[in-house]
């Protein structure tokens, strides 16, 4: 244990967690917004929680892995994978998806360091995943946002719903095009399984966890708390609110009334719903009909989500998948859900 322990990034833990509290004490003194109580509630608490989170995914995924439940997750969505040649690793980590975003990242992660899934698979993998998280967040958004816009809140679920079975199909066409079926290459994946796969007792388990673990958490650490504390302070300075509303400038043409540029703005805030509160506000007063506030609400969605995307996931993907990869890996994902919402968009307004 002492050998693994040396291994562990401190040195590069304390260089980044210096580096943060330096990037935080400047905002500190150069910001009259920025408080001790706002650094506690808005930085130091959502980043021991983030930080939680992501280990308790760890400890899921590689619970799933050393259990030997790999191939029997695998088999939810086997059909689907296999015409993709993405593979059971993949297909399990799209089930374990449905329950935490985190632990199924952190699987895809450490099949692809363990050469037991290719880069390719890795990114259409995770692209796969897009369609779970839709589903992990429909309970809660969509019994509030109906209610406050009527029709045009269903034709709204219904377009990104459509969206994503476009992109989830495409990536599946992709991967059986440009991948190679997981039995050509099967008995070169079996050699390069571990142990950790073929299922242990509890003890067994538990010491693989706990062997892996550490080292995970603490290279994870040094990655995210820089990335958490500087996406923070383009937060505290306005960066984020100043680009939103510079890109909703963008979107408002002769298709979008200039009424409806509130209906985007207000999406863009923290709490998403006022904006779907203001479009049926507007839709009831007769300022909007009901196909420009459906537009309004898919023009709010591609420009505000992207951002958010870039402020809430970018730590944690950099954190969990290196920081390259993880980056490319965000990017890729928002820029082909905002491309296949711009294209239902556009056939609702032209054919609809």
């Amino acid at each position: 244990m002492r050998n693994t322990e040396s291994r562990l990034p401190y040195k590069a833990l304390a260089v980044s967690t210096v580096l943060s509290l330096l990037v935080v004490g400047w905002g500190w003194l150069n910001l009259e917004t920025l408080t001790v109580h706002r650094l506690v509630v808005s930085l130091f608490w959502p980043l021991v929680r983030l930080l939680v989170f992501i280990a308790l995914g760890l400890v899921v995924g590689q619970t799933i892995e050393a259990t030997g439940w790999t191939r029997k997750l695998a088999v939810v969505a086997a059909p689907l994978f296999r015409f993709s040649n993405l593979g059971d690793r993949c297909s399990a980590a799209f089930t374990t998806s449905f329950f935490s975003g985190v632990a199924a990242n952190a699987m895809l992660w450490e099949f692809f360091k363990d050469e037991k899934i290719t880069r390719r698979q890795l990114f259409l993998g995770n692209l796969m995943n897009q369609f779970s998280a839709y589903f992990l967040h429909l309970p809660t958004t969509f019994f509030i946002v109906i209610p406050l816009t009527g029709w045009a809140g269903t034709l709204y679920f219904l377009l990104t719903f459509i969206a994503l079975v476009a992109r989830t199909l495409l990536v599946m066409l992709y991967g059986r095009s440009f991948c190679r079926p997981e039995r050509d290459s099967q008995e070169a994946a079996d050699r390069m399984d571990t142990p950790l796969e073929t299922g242990r007792g509890k003890k067994d388990v538990f010491k693989a966890v706990k062997k892996r673990l550490p080292g995970r958490i603490v290279g994870i650490a040094v990655y995210v708390v820089p990335i958490y504390a500087l996406v923070f302070m383009v937060s505290a300075m306005g960066g984020f609110d100043a680009a939103r509303e510079w890109l909703a400038h963008f979107v408002v043409t002769s298709v979008l009334p200039v009424e409806s540029l509130s209906v985007i703005i207000l999406s863009f805030a923290a709490e998403f719903t006022s904006g779907f509160a203001a479009a049926g506000a507007l839709m009831e007063a007769g300022v909007l009909t009901v196909k420009q506030t459906v537009i309004a609400l898919l023009a709010g969605n591609i420009v505000a989500f992207p951002i958010r995307a870039l402020r809430h996931q970018l730590p944690r993907y950099m954190g969990i998948f290196s920081p390259a990869m993880g980056l490319q890996l965000l990017l890729l994902g928002q820029g082909l859900r905002v491309i296949s919402l711009v294209v239902v968009g556009v056939i609702y307004y032209w054919f609809f």
